[in-house]
């Protein structure tokens, strides 16, 4: 596996090394040791798998409220996402930076999302499948999000989406939760 930084703090491409052959292809997608020596979370205690059947569906900006934070390791098992990860740390150099990435079944690359970060994505084709490993379990009172379409952020998305929830569509601007915090939970 490949690791490479991105401008965000703790928020990593990982790129597989496949090998080829006449079957097909083999790669790691995972080790518990190799994330341990580049410093990254290794223990995910929940696997989660979203499909969006239309093109261009958006889903999120999510996240999980202290002390129920995430760390997330997203990968698009089939079809092609453009997934995006904004910085909600108000501590850290980048705070409210969005950072995207192209994920697609073909390359295998995925995406290391460290806890107070929100997350969302927007499908590319149809019946777009993506795969999470999740460092905490899921907690509904401490589901929240953002507006994917937040001036204060600024993310400029490929498409403007052509399905999107309700709830997505009712989340609250960044200003809105300014009372909140996500530095509370160390990992």
């Amino acid at each position: 596996m490949h690791f490479r930084s991105t401008p965000i703090q703790d928020l990593w491409i990982i790129e597989p090394e496949r090998a080829f052959d006449r079957r097909g292809s083999f790669a790691r997608t995972y080790c518990k040791e190799t994330f341990k020596e580049h410093g990254l979370h290794s223990e995910f205690v929940q696997h989660s798998l979203s499909v969006s059947q239309c093109k261009h569906t958006l889903r999120g900006l999510h996240f999980q409220a202290p002390p129920h934070q995430e760390i997330k390791l997203v990968s698009c098992v089939r079809g092609e996402v453009w997934d995006v990860a904004v910085d909600l740390r108000p501590n850290s150099p980048t705070y409210l930076v969005w950072f995207s990435a192209m994920l697609s079944a073909d390359r295998g690359t995925q995406f290391y999302i460290p806890q107070g970060c929100a997350h969302g994505f927007l499908s590319l084709c149809e019946d777009a499948a993506i795969s999470y490993l999740i460092s905490t379990p899921y907690v509904p009172n401490s589901s929240s999000g953002l507006r994917y379409d937040d001036p204060a952020i600024g993310i400029v998305w490929p498409h403007e989406p052509a399905v999107i929830s309700d709830r997505d569509l009712e989340w609250p601007y960044w200003r809105g939760l300014s009372n909140f915090s996500v530095e509370e939970a160390e990992i």
